[in-house]
């Protein structure tokens, strides 16, 4: 069959029929069936309740007539207990159900001209499924800690402005001062214009003149 063609699930139980492999898991889960003790007491106490061995003259029938009275009253019971037992094992993820699921993939990885596993394991999923989550939580803090840095900056300007007006406002101040001071010593208040401005030079003294010359 090419690896081009759509492999049905008819296709792959049929390839488990003709090899065998139905017959040794159907073997293997009716030895977990014996093995099971629960569902041995279980059907023991069941026929030893029943109304076939509780009924006068129970005692005088053969074998095959009490069997044949019990299977009539008890086998749909039976076969329910044990049904559920059966689709237990089959379930079971860590025993025969495993065991199932690797036997149809591999038949079906070998009809399909596919490599197995079809499937990632467990571990690969959530190793996967993992790291959208950190990659997420990566960038959220990313972020957060840009908006950090922002408001870092933000303050540190803020302090500088502040700086700025703290030491204009003491200009301010020193200004103020030397008018009052001025004022007080009866001069006439000192405008910005006249501190900056330097004094004329004076002009040069004459030297008197020497009468001996």
């Amino acid at each position: 069959m090419g690896s081009s063609s759509v492999i049905s699930p008819e296709d792959v139980l049929e390839s488990l029929m003709n090899d065998g492999t139905i017959d040794a898991l159907r073997l293997k889960i009716i030895n977990q069936l014996k093995a099971n003790e629960e569902l041995k007491s279980t059907t023991i106490k069941m026929a030893e309740q029943s109304r076939v061995l509780n009924t006068p003259g129970a005692e005088k029938q053969t074998k095959r007539e009490l069997f044949d009275a019990l299977r009539q009253e008890l086998e749909a019971q039976v076969l329910e207990k044990a049904s559920k037992s059966v689709w237990e094992l089959i379930l079971d993820n860590n025993g025969m159900g495993k065991e199932i699921n690797q036997t149809v993939e591999r038949v079906f990885c070998k009809l399909s001209g596919r490599e197995p596993p079809l499937f990632p394991p467990q571990d690969a999923k959530e190793v996967v499924n993992a790291n959208p989550i950190a990659n997420a939580k990566g960038k959220a803090n990313g972020k957060g800690k840009a908006k950090g840095k922002g408001k870092e900056k933000e303050k540190e300007k803020e302090v500088a402005r502040e700086h700025e007006e703290e030491k204009s406002n003491s200009k301010k101040r020193s200004f103020s001062e030397l008018n009052a001071l001025a004022e007080v010593d009866g001069e006439p208040p000192v405008g910005l214009e006249q501190q900056v401005e330097a004094k004329p030079e004076e002009p040069p003294v004459a030297m008197a003149e020497d009468p001996q010359v």
